[in-house]
């Protein structure tokens, strides 16, 4: 089977500038990625390594560059799911690790599959993991400024450095044996009351099954709301064609004024895309070329690569 890889960066309203940077950045992921796949590389594997990078990149909002919350500190969460084995692994806000899908990823094997902030802690210093500050100064900048204004603002910056909206990084790919998996990583929505738990280490927000895998990026708390990720799988999963379950799982969206962005892949080898935001920071490999969302039109809209 053509091996097939899509990512995103976030979700939320068009930024002013620095388009062909995020594209850069994004294409830099897929260029060591893909070939991770052609060579043989399990699904699993592949999403791993592109989180990693992705967190390291300071230009999104997970790993390095990750928002910073109401009482000045970063919290993130991230989740891995294997189609095949249909197992869901992930922390929820946790502190100074600088790979936070790592943690994920060794959870796979565990008993205990998802831990939260002191348990997640605890882990990464069994496991030796050097603790790392993922804090960059723009984000001391913007948390600074926005103390100034009483947290009035719902969220931070989905990146760092262009004008944006809201978001995380995830990545999902199908690898030449036919196996999905999906990673999902973020940095939370920035400015937000402390305990608050994003989608992203929920199946609402990352989820994978033998026919399907998505990965969402956007409010948190309308993802949730609409299940999102598992929606579309288990639609999936009972016969509807992914760019179908994409668009009727959008539309139901839209109609209740969610606001966020999704990816995934079919076992069929479909890139399916769709957003109720403004933008959609995402890049894909098809097995022929390497396209992108960064230009889409504004408002609800899925797609197919």
């Amino acid at each position: 089977m053509q091996p097939k890889l899509i990512i995103h960066g976030g979700a939320g309203l068009h930024g002013k500038g620095n388009l062909e940077e995020v594209r850069r950045s994004l294409y830099a992921v897929i260029d060591e990625v893909y070939p991770m796949l052609i060579l043989g590389a399990e699904a699993e594997a592949a999403v791993v390594r592109g989180c990693q990078l992705l967190e390291d990149n300071p230009r999104f909002n997970s790993g390095t560059g990750s928002v910073l919350q109401s009482d000045g500190q970063i919290r993130m969460s991230a989740s891995l799911m294997s189609g095949t084995a249909q197992r869901f692994s992930g922390v929820i806000n946790v502190s100074r690790v600088k790979n936070p899908i790592e943690l994920a990823k060794y959870l796979q094997t565990s008993d205990d599959r998802v831990l939260s902030d002191f348990g997640a802690t605890e882990l990464a210093r069994e496991l030796n993991i050097p603790s790392f500050d993922p804090l960059i100064k723009s984000r001391i900048k913007e948390w600074m400024e926005e103390r100034e204004h009483n947290f009035s603002r719902a969220m931070a910056d989905v990146m760092a450095d262009p004008e944006a909206g809201r978001g995380t990084i995830g990545v999902v790919a199908l690898d030449s044996q036919g196996r999905l998996a999906v990673g999902t990583s973020t940095g939370g929505k920035g400015f937000e009351r402390v305990g608050r738990v994003s989608d992203s280490a929920t199946p609402a927000g990352n989820y994978a099954a033998l026919d399907a895998a998505v990965s969402c990026t956007g409010i948190g708390e309308d993802i949730l709301d609409e299940c999102f990720a598992a929606r579309v799988v288990v639609r999936v999963t009972d016969g509807m064609a992914i760019q179908d379950a994409f668009a009727k799982s959008f539309e139901e969206a839209a109609r209740n004024k969610r606001d966020f962005g999704a990816i995934g892949i079919g076992v069929d080898g479909v890139i399916a895309w769709g957003k109720t935001s403004e933008v959609l920071i995402s890049a894909c490999h098809n097995g022929e070329e390497v396209s992108d969302t960064l230009e889409t039109g504004i408002g609800v809209e899925t797609g197919v690569f």
